[in-house]
């Protein structure tokens, strides 16, 4: 009898050994964040296999290749950010749990099923807003108000395209309009964007969310001719100075300094960033192409990284998966931990009249002096301003290696 018993819950742990534990069905699904006011941000992606999926804003791919999975549940890690998703899958292969980014404590909740739409559609557009806009966020908060340039293209009910600030752009941006309401989302892994507006002929007014721990008002009207302040033009040296200066650690915890022999007789190009930002990824990927390519010329990158982690070794754990999904060759800096704030970064950089925006880019020549600092970064979604950036870098960097 004894021998039964044994034999019964033998067989019964060999059969919950072989219990198949649930895991992503491929094909489209639709996400939600949570948002302020009751709204969500939605964003689509299509799993391959039960080990890599994609995340799709408009013409942009996200390819996600780090899933794991534990119980009834599923991690997915964001490509170079260190935010997650977390989530429980049902029998009916819905998703629902967390968007997580650990270093700051940010948790929002998020909710997956499969469905090929982004945003519900029940009217017809009642305008097209393909175009050029004026907008104005925060229009009533004269401490807290900045300009934009709303760029977008629609076709039918189907809208896509970014806003462009004087810092950078909001990547982009994948939307509809539903009668005269406009939706537009963005999900980078970094950040969730939500823009909702109510439009008229040439003005809409809405709302700008931040996953769900922020949101904005804007105000916008058409104006073709609209141009943002020139991004050389806002971050400079103050009176006195001619050179940047600035020692800090690589992850191998040797000091680096502009003073350095590597940087001697040579156009060296600062990059002010953080891991944790987007645009400083755009830019990233431009700047460690053309610096594969342009190399063995008298040029030498650096990037000054300003980070929000908690500590100098969780930072450097972000600057190391960065170089690593980037294949970056350029050396990365550890100038902050502890806080991304701008107003710190120019504290470290006293010579700058004021940091704006990550990333800021700064262009030293041959002799070492400072001869342009560009703030912001145009990237791939604002389409002809980006091919635009790209020219005039090279021109400008040519110019730089030929004196």
């Amino acid at each position: 009898m004894k021998n039964i018993s044994y034999l019964f819950v033998l067989a019964l742990l060999v059969s919950c050994s072989k219990e198949i534990k649930p895991e992503l069905k491929s094909g489209m699904y639709r996400a939600s964040l949570e948002a302020l006011d009751g709204e969500v941000i939605p964003f689509n992606f299509k799993v391959i296999s039960k080990d890599s999926l994609e995340v799709y804003n408009a013409e942009e791919v996200i390819v996600v290749d780090e899933i794991r999975y534990e119980n009834d549940s599923v991690y997915i890690q964001m490509p170079v950010f260190e935010s997650y998703l977390s989530a429980k899958i049902s029998d009916s292969n819905t998703l629902k749990g967390f968007y997580v980014k650990p270093n700051l404590g940010r948790t929002v909740p998020f909710y997956a099923e499969m469905n090929e739409t982004r945003f519900n559609q029940t009217q017809d557009a009642d305008f097209n807003v393909s175009g050029n806009w004026e907008a104005v966020f925060s229009p009533h908060n004269e401490a807290e108000s900045s300009v934009a340039k709303g760029i977008f293209k629609q076709q039918g009910n189907a809208v896509t395209g970014t806003f462009r600030t004087t810092t950078g752009d909001y990547r982009f941006l994948d939307g509809s309009m539903n009668g005269n309401v406009l939706k537009l989302s963005a999900f980078d892994g970094s950040h969730a964007f939500l823009f909702v507006a109510t439009v008229g002929d040439s003005t809409m007014q809405g709302t700008f969310y931040s996953g769900n721990h922020f949101k904005e008002p804007f105000v916008a009207k058409r104006n073709e001719g609209f141009e943002l302040p020139d991004a050389d033009s806002l971050t400079f040296l103050k009176e006195g100075y001619d050179k940047l200066d600035f020692s800090f650690p690589d992850s191998e915890g040797n000091m680096v300094s502009i003073e350095d022999e590597r940087f001697k007789n040579k156009v060296v190009l600062v990059q002010l960033m953080g891991t944790w930002c987007p645009n400083c990824l755009d830019e990233t990927k431009f700047l460690s192409d053309y610096y594969k390519e342009n190399k063995e010329k008298d040029l030498e990158f650096v990037a000054l990284a300003f980070e929000y982690a908690k500590t100098d070794s969780l930072a450097f754990v972000a600057i190391n998966r960065l170089k690593s999904k980037t294949g970056l060759e350029y050396p990365v800096l550890l100038a902050q931990s502890g806080s991304s704030s701008k107003g710190k970064a120019q504290e470290k950089l006293p010579m700058l009249n004021h940091v704006w925006s990550y990333p800021t880019t700064i262009f030293i020549d041959k002799e070492g002096k400072v001869r342009k600092i560009h703030t912001g970064f145009n990237g791939p979604a604002t389409g002809e301003k980006f091919t635009e950036f790209k020219t005039e870098f090279q021109s400008f960097m040519n110019t730089l290696l030929e004196e």
